[in-house]
């Protein structure tokens, strides 16, 4: 593998050399200024080069790849295949790529678990040139004879190291099988572990490295704040935080049971407030982003399902409600803020007994952490305590709800013009929905 960096030009997409019609449509979306990873992977990617880009979350990846992508597919054969590791992160990279190669005359097909298999097949008999899937799905496809990948000319792996962390290795070595052999690979990762090093060498042609920010790399415009705070104090001080900070507030629980019992507490104290997690439909998680992201929704209470992939612009404030149990996550969670150059803030709620994840954290962002003073906490609110008891109250015929295996999920609205595109929510026979 080796290691290319371009120098800085001077300002905008016009330096890297982008054919005019996609610099066009990049002005009329007001995309002036490339990030870094743009400015390093999409000369290299324009080339056909195979690509590994090592970059933080929230820094741009999506059009680093994307613009190369379309330019190639302006003047070339072939088709492209994009493989992510969870559906809203797939439904995002669609919506971004249908602005540019949607005025270009370019169709994509998204192929995620969730939703019925009718739309996605009306999408693939439109022959798009631009497929874009999560592996579980993809694979379905495949194996159904419903998706010809022969003619891939280029593919992309995004958010590699979450596909490996969630078990799609052996989905993405079957779909590595089935592509042409020659054709670009580009795959883009927040760090850089064994089994990435494993791909590039044996399924990649002496791919370019961009290393944008060290494995573990915080974003510069994130300020830190940690506070150690007893379990029965962690809603007091939630409660003061959420009232004294204004803007949009995203809060990551550990449980998806977790989640329903701050969401509650939290409408409870006064805030509209929505919960992501893998219990709750595609529909209904489709609702709490667009929500969250239009402002219906000021606070959105997520476990580790969307501490990577979600593009929302603007969240003032990331919440650790609980630690997360692995310390990489900690960088995925906090890079919801500050994105795009943007200033953002983290507050981590560390519980006395949890130091050692505090030790783990600070060896891994390589920086020394500095515990803040927990302020005077206001009197805990009685109707908080009862949102919180009423999540254990018998529902449904009488069932009792379990803190280890959730909630039972509902149907959920989404917006008609994704029902349009995707369908309804629907699961799989087994009643859990499929990457």
């Amino acid at each position: 593998m080796t290691t290319m960096s371009t120098p800085h030009s001077p300002s905008g997409f016009a330096e890297l050399g982008l054919a005019p019609r996609i610099l066009a449509i990049l002005g009329q979306l007001k995309f002036t200024e490339p990030t870094p990873i743009q400015r390093e992977a999409i000369p290299i990617a324009k080339t056909g080069k195979d690509l590994v880009g090592i970059a933080q979350t929230g820094t741009g990846k999506t059009l680093a790849f994307g613009l190369p992508l379309i330019e190639r597919l302006m003047t070339e054969p072939g088709t492209a295949l994009i493989i992510l590791p969870t559906r809203e992160l797939a439904i995002q990279v669609d919506e971004v790529l249908a602005k540019i190669g949607g005025q270009l005359g370019f169709s994509t097909a998204v192929l995620i678990g969730g939703t019925p298999m009718g739309p996605q097949l009306a999408m693939l008999r439109r022959g798009p040139r631009i497929v874009i899937g999560t592996p579980g799905r993809i694979i379905d496809h495949l194996e159904g004879r419903r998706l010809d990948v022969s003619r891939t000319a280029i593919l992309v792996l995004d958010e590699a190291d979450r596909m490996l962390d969630m078990g799609f290795a052996p989905q993405i070595k079957r779909i590595l099988g089935a592509i042409p052999r020659e054709r670009q690979t580009m795959l883009f990762s927040a760090t850089m572990p064994e089994e990435i090093l494993k791909i590039a060498t044996g399924h990649m042609r002496l791919p370019v490295r961009i290393e944008i920010a060290r494995s573990g790399t915080t974003a510069e415009h994130i300020e830190q704040e940690f506070f150690v705070v007893g379990r029965h104090d962690k809603n007091r001080l939630l409660d003061k935080i959420l009232a004294e900070t204004p803007g949009t507030v995203l809060v990551f629980a550990r449980t998806k049971f977790g989640a329903k019992r701050i969401t509650g507490i939290v409408r409870a104290m006064g805030h509209s407030a929505a919960e992501i997690h893998s219990n709750r439909s595609l529909g209904q998680r489709r609702d709490a982003l667009e929500g969250f992201k239009t402002g219906r929704y000021r606070v959105l209470v997520a476990t580790d399902i969307a501490s990577r992939g979600i593009d929302v612009r603007g969240i003032a404030l990331v919440i650790n409600y609980d630690l997360p149990s692995d310390s990489d996550d900690y960088v995925h969670r906090i890079g919801r803020t500050g994105r795009a150059g943007m200033a953002g803030k983290a507050i981590s709620f560390i519980m006395p007994e949890e130091r050692r994840k505090l030790h783990e954290i600070e060896r891994l962002i390589r920086k020394a952490i500095t515990v803040s003073r927990l302020p005077d906490l206001p009197p805990e609110r009685p109707q908080a305590r009862q949102a919180a008891a009423r999540v254990f109250a018998p529902a449904f015929g009488g069932r009792q709800h379990s803190p280890y295996r959730g909630t039972p999920s509902h149907g959920g609205r989404s917006s008609p013009g994704f029902r349009r595109r995707f369908g309804g929510p629907r699961p799989n026979r087994s009643g859990t929905a499929r990457g």
